[in-house]
């Protein structure tokens, strides 16, 4: 960052620290949004934003879902956030499917607290909506339902996309886009589109464990970029990486990576566009938490920068409306065509039943109601699963503050290894995401992802349990 952008916005934080303890802004009381102070400070929002961070790092003010930004009532105690993480500079054969599987298979076991898998609440999923409209279409065009759709997809859902995308800054046309089987099939169709056995791709780090598979089962090696808790990827440590490597793509969760919850500020997206153009890099950007957004309004996508149509940009249904549907789309820009035959010849076509159901949930204006609800409820309980961790886990924890999605990255006490803890856990009837598997190079032995989806008093008393279980680890 720029030095007199970092004096720009801790001038702005400084200002607004002082108009709070003079009562300008008394506690309790709403300041202005984002955009409006942006406006009236006559500066940009990723500077108003650092400001707001800033000031939210000190205790000073806290965001409310849906709401804004507030003045404290009380300056809270919050746990420190990880550091930015720090990986090696080479390039790794992914080599995690074993543990991973064994993750998969006891996100299944109902006798488990699950806090591993991020797996959407199903209280919070659409289901009587999309079971009567499901019976509907069944009933009047059962023909269609049980049809072949191919690539590439039914063109009323790409409709419903194209319209959709346009509030993340995209103008995208139906016939830009591809439905796919869920968000992993657009994420493994981009990578075969654009890179061959051997391949280098730059991912965040730490990165997802599903892509990470995907780069294994293609014979990629991943090269870690260093990823900030909150901002994403480095544009530094990126632009050496590509000045020292042949990287083949750019891999990166755009909007709440899992497992971080962080998001690119948009100016951030812009210069990440930008600098990949300059070496003709294909950037495949994963969105697909991108509408559980926490703040005032929805963040943009890489892809509303793109100009050369090098931005591959993905999402799903899956952690919104049905993670058994399996609907994804991808609009793959000057890829279409070679992405579009891959689908055809892998998997033929996506549900065409799934497909129709999607569409007509979306058409029928239920859908952004059905958002509304699901950013409060994820938003709360991430907020009560941060505090349950601060009032169990032992000093020394820290922990992130997603923007959105529902995962919480904590990272423990470094002689805390987070396999043994997962098989501890197991066996006090508790899963979670151990950090080995998010990290081609095993980065991170002593973090654990734990999933913020659901929040009740069985989630508390294992949290509570999990605590006693870290202590104990902690002393030997």
């Amino acid at each position: 960052m720029k030095t007199s952008q970092i004096l720009r916005y801790q001038e702005l934080a400084d200002r607004l620290a002082e108009l709070i303890q003079q009562g300008t802004y008394p506690r309790g009381e709403r300041i202005p949004s984002v955009r409006q102070m942006s406006q009236q400070q006559g500066v940009s929002i990723s500077t108003v934003l650092q400001a707001y961070y800033l000031l939210e790092d000190h205790g000073l003010i806290e965001a409310r879902p849906q709401s804004g930004y507030y003045v404290r009532e009380h300056a809270a105690e919050r746990l420190p956030e990880p550091e930015m993480s720090s990986p090696g500079q080479d390039p790794s054969q992914v080599s995690l499917h074993e543990v991973v599987m064994m993750l998969m298979r006891d996100s299944t076991n109902p006798n488990l607290v699950q806090l591993g898998a991020a797996l959407p609440n199903p209280e919070y999923l659409p289901l009587k909506k999309i079971n009567q409209i499901t019976a509907k279409i069944l009933r009047e065009d059962e023909i269609n339902a049980h049809q072949y759709h191919f690539p590439p997809g039914i063109e009323i859902l790409r409709v419903q996309v194209a319209q959709r995308a346009v509030n993340a800054g995209c103008s995208l046309s139906p016939s830009d886009i591809l439905i796919t089987s869920g968000g992993t099939e657009a994420i493994d169709l981009c990578l075969h589109a654009v890179c061959k056995p051997g391949d280098i791709v730059a991912v965040e780090s730490p990165m997802y464990f599903g892509s990470l598979q995907t780069l294994e089962v293609h014979g990629l090696r991943a090269l870690e970029i260093p990823t900030h808790p909150r901002e994403g990827i480095s544009l530094d440590a990126l632009k050496f990486a590509i000045e020292h490597n042949p990287i083949r793509a750019v891999l990166v969760i755009s909007n709440f990576n899992n497992p971080l919850g962080s998001h690119i500020p948009d100016e951030k997206k812009k210069e990440l566009v930008e600098l990949l153009a300059r070496h003709e890099i294909p950037l495949i950007e994963n969105d697909v938490s991108g509408e559980i957004y926490f703040s005032e309004k929805r963040p943009l996508v890489c892809k509303a920068f793109d100009k050369k149509g090098l931005v591959m940009l993905i999402s799903s249904f899956s952690k919104d409306i049905s993670p058994g549907m399996r609907i994804g789309w991808v609009a793959p820009g000057r890829f279409k065509a070679e992405v579009e035959w891959l689908k055809f010849t892998i998997s033929s076509s996506s549900s065409a039943l799934a497909q129709m159901v999607i569409a007509e949930f979306l058409e029928s204006g239920g859908y952004e109601h059905h958002l509304r609800r699901i950013r409060r409820e994820y938003a709360r309980n991430v907020d009560l699963m941060s505090r349950a961790v601060m009032r169990h886990f032992p000093a020394g924890t820290r922990v992130t503050r997603p923007s959105g999605g529902f995962v919480l990255w904590v990272q423990l006490s470094e002689n805390v290894d987070s396999l043994e803890l997962y098989k501890l856990a197991l066996q006090g009837g508790i899963t979670l995401a151990p950090g080995y598997v998010f990290s081609a190079t095993h980065q991170f032995p002593n973090f654990i992802r734990l999933n913020a989806a659901e929040y009740n008093y069985m989630t508390e008393r294992a949290l509570e349990r999990l605590g006693v279980m870290i202590v104990e680890m902690s002393k030997k």
